[in-house]
């Protein structure tokens, strides 16, 4: 028998997904000042799956900068387990070569090697997703502004000129209860509602590949490594290819294993395979926590937003998590709506600076899916073309093993180490950045070049009193000042007579002189370049209109008043 209808709850955001795309849009938001509710099926505490292992270092720069950075660098592995990347015939093996990466004791210290000298305050973390959310879900949940309900659904929702309106059941009791919001947010998975809601659909790639997953615990396996112990083992022989994720690095482990084109998930036997991943015989003793079979894709949204709602992460794109980039993408995506959306409730961001966020994320989601898959495709390869002397032992096995392994370092170095995906992407065709005569420097999976070009990363550097530049930055809009010569009051008032928020910030005069090629850069909320000059532009009225949205006509939206709905 149905349930009544609960009391109407409001909120100014609604986020269906509590799942670390979520929960940072939640804090986020709600240290904006936004009251934000968050709709989760999941019970409180249920843990996730084994998902995502590392967290990128733009995610860590977020979270550095929501406080929770901190906490997150202590969970997961002990402090002093390998980071590294090691490749063998199999995980007892013999090791055909390593990719050094710094224990998470050693992550702010460390020099040498590919995964040392990031231009960043926080550099990568590796960390599964059993131990990443926890921490958000507590962050998230003690944070002024935000609610959370878990074991709620969304089951629909409809939009008008003023708001969201969405009904949700409690899995529990089976009541029903309408929320009322001013926008609403799809942070709900692969199969997300939200985006089919609003008619968004997917295209690309539908299978890249297809993946038998196992997370087990063997307290026996580290006793049996012939090498030392490391983050990631992947396995390369003739019978079988797979790799194995460090998930406490004690006792339990996740192992991935690769089917070959031709083979479906009941034609592989689950057990036969992970033997011969681990490299193990049949006395071996494990004991399966839980097991999946997934497909690996190329998918993305074609649109990602409708009027007064929105999808993030998964829910506007899928792929084969190439360098990590499912859940730290969706985050990204996170990031770029939250700002605008804080504008837009405040007052201080006009209609149009909510068409920033498909202008900004839609071409970026398919730079990097088009990397992912592309590097995807590159290791089917290597597993699909195993020497078949890889094991032979002799001379002739040890030439034939030092081959692929260099080959192996050269190619996987690119998504371990990948600082070009994490800085160097840019925005080039968003409605709220004043471009200029130059064109933003390219970027590969490993490689990029700090810019001041409009659109690109806010370049990071050291302030000489210690601080990073990030930690220096406001939670708005930030006039950096190389030359202490130009008048920066016009921009200043100009902003400050719209409401949009916007601080000055000096450098020494040795500060950033390498990067910094003009004598002012604005810096925008979510550490983009919006705008650099040599003075102050002319018509500061005009720039302060197109970083707030005013010089876009709104296309989604007759209607859009932001205080309409505040809690």
């Amino acid at each position: 028998m149905p349930q009544a209808m609960n009391a109407e709850l409001k909120a100014q955001v609604l986020i269906v997904g509590a799942g670390p795309v979520g929960l940072t849009l939640a804090m986020d938001l709600a240290q904006r000042g936004i009251e934000v509710l968050v709709a989760e099926i999941r019970h409180r505490g249920e843990a996730p799956n084994v998902k995502c292992n590392h967290v990128s270092a733009r995610s860590m720069e977020i979270f550095r900068r929501l406080g929770v950075a901190k906490a997150l660098r202590e969970a997961g592995l002990p402090a002093d387990y390998p980071n590294d990347v090691a490749y063998r015939t199999s995980v007892t093996g013999t090791e055909l070569s390593r990719i050094p990466i710094p224990a998470r004791k050693d992550r702010y210290t460390a020099t040498g090697g590919p995964d040392t000298g990031w231009p960043t305050p926080e550099p990568p973390h590796r960390i599964n997703q059993i131990f990443l959310e926890p921490v958000l879900f507590a962050h998230a949940e003690a944070t002024k502004g935000v609610r959370i309900l878990n074991r709620t659904q969304i089951d629909d929702f409809e939009q008008d000129d003023a708001g969201v309106s969405a009904v949700a059941t409690d899995l529990e009791s089976g009541a029903t209860q309408r929320i009322r919001c001013a926008y609403m947010i799809g942070c709900d998975g692969g199969r997300s509602m939200v985006r089919k809601k609003i008619g968004a659909t997917l295209s690309g790639t539908d299978v890249v590949g297809r993946v038998q997953s196992t997370y087990f615990r063997a307290p026996a396996l580290l006793g049996l490594l012939k090498h030392p112990p490391a983050w990631a083992t992947f396995a390369l022989n003739t019978r079988r290819c797979g790799n194995m994720y460090a998930i406490d690095g004690k006792e339990t482990w996740l192992v991935h294993n690769y089917l070959g084109q031709s083979e479906d998930f009941e034609s592989v036997d689950r057990d036969w395979a992970l033997r011969q991943i681990l490299g193990v015989g049949p006395d071996f003793r494990y004991e399966i926590i839980s097991k999946e079979d997934w497909v690996g894709r190329r998918l993305v949204a074609d649109r990602f937003r409708d009027r007064r709602v929105f999808i993030c992460g998964d829910a506007s794109h899928l792929w084969i998590p190439m360098a990590g980039y499912g859940m730290n993408a969706g985050i990204a995506d996170a990031m770029d709506l939250s700002w605008t959306l804080a504008a837009r409730l405040q007052g201080w961001g006009a209609d149009g600076i909510l068409e920033a966020y498909e202008a900004e994320r839609l071409p970026i989601t398919e730079q990097v899916s088009q990397f992912a898959m592309n590097h995807a495709l590159a290791l089917q390869a290597q597993r699909e073309g195993v020497p078949a002397d890889i094991e032979k032992e002799g001379a002739e096995g040890d030439a034939v093993r030092a081959a692929a392994g260099r080959a192996l370092y050269e190619l996987n170095v690119q998504q371990y180490c990948c600082g070009g995906l994490n800085f160097g992407y840019f925005y080039d065709r968003s409605p709220l950045i004043a471009y200029d005569h130059a064109s933003p420097p390219g970027y590969t999976m490993a490689t990029f070049t700090p810019s001041t070009v409009p659109g690109c990363r806010t370049p990071h550097l050291w302030l000489q009193d210690g601080r990073s530049l990030y930690d220096a930055l406001g939670s708005g809009y930030t006039l950096i000042r190389r030359d202490r010569s130009i008048d920066p009051a016009p921009l200043l008032a100009a902003a400050a007579a719209r409401g949009v928020p916007m601080q000055l910030l000096d450098l020494e005069a040795r500060e950033g002189a390498e990067v910094y090629d003009c004598g002012l850069v604005l810096s925008r909320p979510d550490q983009h370049v919006a705008w650099r000059g040599d003075a102050c532009p002319d018509d500061c009225d005009e720039l302060v209109e197109r970083i707030r949205g005013a010089k876009v006509a709104s296309r989604r939206i007759a209607s859009d008043a932001p205080a309409a709905l505040a809690a």
